[in-house]
């Protein structure tokens, strides 16, 4: 079933000449559980139409139906109020607060629905122990690493128990070994029947997800389908041409999410496939930027 639906949704900005087309009529189905990965150039569209997709913006044309509501009938506060309990979001820059604990950061999104200090409080340890962050609740963001501050960002997102996660380049300022680590974390929480969009620019991170969607101008050019731990079809074929991922490489992620979450089970490993042949990466510039 969609949990998410958009037909000819198009957003402009600016007025007159200075009119400009961040989304040309795109039209979107994303089933329950799904994990697609969103690509595309600078200036393609893809954070305006998650912007839109988590209600933090409105579409100026076409219609928006999530979980069967359509969203253009629904007041501020009841888009507030979805985004709240059924949307978590990860950004690249995190997003803690600054002179919260770790835990208190984690437990914010509770105070907002009420929930009072002492149960918020136990339930973002618990999300923390999931995430085998439990010794450092009580850190402040400074004293964590990269990967372990996006991690917390990720506690903080799955707190209220979304339904869906939104995730805007969350290992676009992350090392190797944290980038594995978040992934695997996502990897985790889409298994558990979370439905993620993932937007990045790296075209490794398309092993993790279902389905591929290309963007420029404002339009989805291209989707295709997806295999778990796979690299999309189209980068083996004709674009970057990146080697298919080798059993070292499974071992390296599994290591870097295993020193931080060592209560999750190790997946199983599979055989090295042969490397892929190298083609010449094409470029797609637009005319149009969000």
């Amino acid at each position: 079933m969609a949990i998410i639906e958009l037909h000819d949704v198009s957003k402009l900005y600016g007025f007159g000449d200075a009119t400009t087309l961040a989304l040309d009529e795109i039209n979107l189905s994303v089933l329950e559980s799904e994990f697609i990965a969103i690509m595309g150039p600078s200036g393609s569209g893809k954070s305006t139409l998650m912007n839109i997709i988590g209600l933090l913006d409105r579409p100026t044309y076409g219609s928006y139906t999530l979980s069967n509501r359509s969203v253009a009938k629904l007041r501020p506060n009841q888009q507030a109020r979805i985004r709240r309990d059924k949307i978590g979001f990860v950004f690249q820059s995190y997003n803690l607060l600054p002179k919260l604990t770790v835990i208190d950061n984690v437990a914010l999104p509770l105070a907002y629905r009420g929930v009072s200090a002492v149960r918020r409080l136990k339930l973002a340890s618990a999300m923390l122990e999931r995430i085998g962050l439990a010794e450092r609740q009580y850190f402040m963001p400074r004293q964590l690493s990269g990967g372990q501050t996006q991690s917390v960002a990720i506690a903080r997102a799955l707190i209220n128990n979304p339904a869906i996660i939104i995730a805007d380049e969350p290992t676009g300022n992350l090392d190797s070994d944290s980038s594995l680590l978040i992934m695997e974390l996502l990897s985790e929480i889409h298994k558990m029947g979370t439905t993620i969009l993932l937007v990045t620019h790296n075209a490794e991170l398309t092993r993790y997800a279902t389905r591929v969607l290309f963007m420029s101008d404002g339009a989805i050019v291209h989707e295709e389908q997806t295999n778990l731990g796979e690299l999309a079809p189209i980068f083996r074929r004709n674009i970057y041409g990146i080697t298919v991922k080798t059993e070292d490489d499974d071992l390296a992620g599994v290591s870097a999410l295993m020193k931080a979450i060592p209560a999750i089970e190790v997946p199983s490993t599979k055989k090295p496939r042969k490397p892929s042949n190298h083609w010449n990466k094409k470029t797609n510039t637009g005319r149009r930027r969000s």
